[in-house]
């Protein structure tokens, strides 16, 4: 086999494989501006005859997706920066104190919650939910968001820690900074990548949540995006380019972020994944 030939092969693959995987959007996104039904069976792929941006207003207003994109982005944004701060102190410790059979137990000891699958938690969350008396609260959404990033996130923020040189922490030490001044000032600008891709992968886990909003959340005025979706399919379905317009609200934030942010993203894993 030429070699221009077997090198052209893996993009070949790619390039089928990301059709595949673009085709459904595709048809989503064209139904999303059509004016009926009709149309969408008619011409699944094709282009909308003529475009009705009114799709958007009506979903976004008569069907409530504004109540609930709001909710699910100040919920996935506020615990996704919460779990980051609280990795970041726990990777401080583990990484940079000098207690070591200490800090190995400890961090062996949290990223066995990576080991344990989370539906498996969800009775228990749901009594302690329940217990706490937060339950039909954003709080019993924001509190399992932010702990059950945990594990992953002081994972990944403990192997990029350990790469920042220790004689910078010393320099700090010798100019009169202590343990809170060396985290704030020192290791958290240096750990800006890892911080941003953790960010990055618990907000999408939590933007894209489901289970624990179902049975944690019953008022309409509090549900997220992807409970909500369920309400807004029952009542529009009947209305394809509605049902359309809601996948891509739903989507459509979350293909952006990830878009302006992937090079971030990789150059995180792979930083900590080499320095570890």
């Amino acid at each position: 086999m030429p070699a221009a030939l077997r090198k052209s092969v893996p993009h070949l693959v790619m390039m089928l494989y990301v059709a595949v995987i673009l085709t459904p959007f595709l048809f989503v996104l064209f139904s999303s501006f059509k004016a009926n039904n009709t149309e969408i069976a008619l011409h699944p792929f094709g282009l909308p005859k003529s475009w009705k941006f009114s799709n958007y207003g009506e979903a976004w207003v008569k069907a409530k997706i504004s109540v609930y994109f709001w909710n699910s982005l100040y919920l996935a944004a506020t615990a996704a920066a919460t779990g980051v701060l609280l990795s970041a102190a726990t990777a401080f410790a583990l990484t940079r104190m000098k207690f070591p059979r200490a800090s190995a137990a400890i961090y062996q000891f949290v990223l066995i919650g990576m080991l344990i699958p989370g539906n498996v938690l969800f009775i228990a969350q749901y009594l302690l939910v329940r217990n706490l008396h937060i339950l039909n609260t954003h709080w019993s959404l924001f509190l399992p968001y932010a702990a059950g990033a945990l594990p992953l996130s002081v994972l990944l923020i403990c192997a990029f820690m350990r790469s920042v040189p220790a004689e910078l922490e010393e320099a700090a030490i010798v100019d009169g900074m202590r343990a809170p001044g060396i985290f704030v000032r020192v290791i958290l600008p240096l750990t800006t990548p890892a911080l941003v891709t953790v960010f990055i992968v618990n907000f999408l886990g939590n933007w894209n949540e489901y289970l624990l909003a179902q049975f944690f959340i019953s008022k309409d005025a509090l549900r997220t995006l992807p409970t909500g979706m369920v309400q807004f399919r029952d009542a529009f379905q009947t209305n394809y380019a509605l049902v359309c317009t809601g996948i891509v609200f739903s989507v459509a934030p979350v293909a952006v972020l990830y878009g302006f942010l992937q090079r971030t993203i990789i150059e995180g894993l792979t930083a900590g994944s080499l320095k570890g």
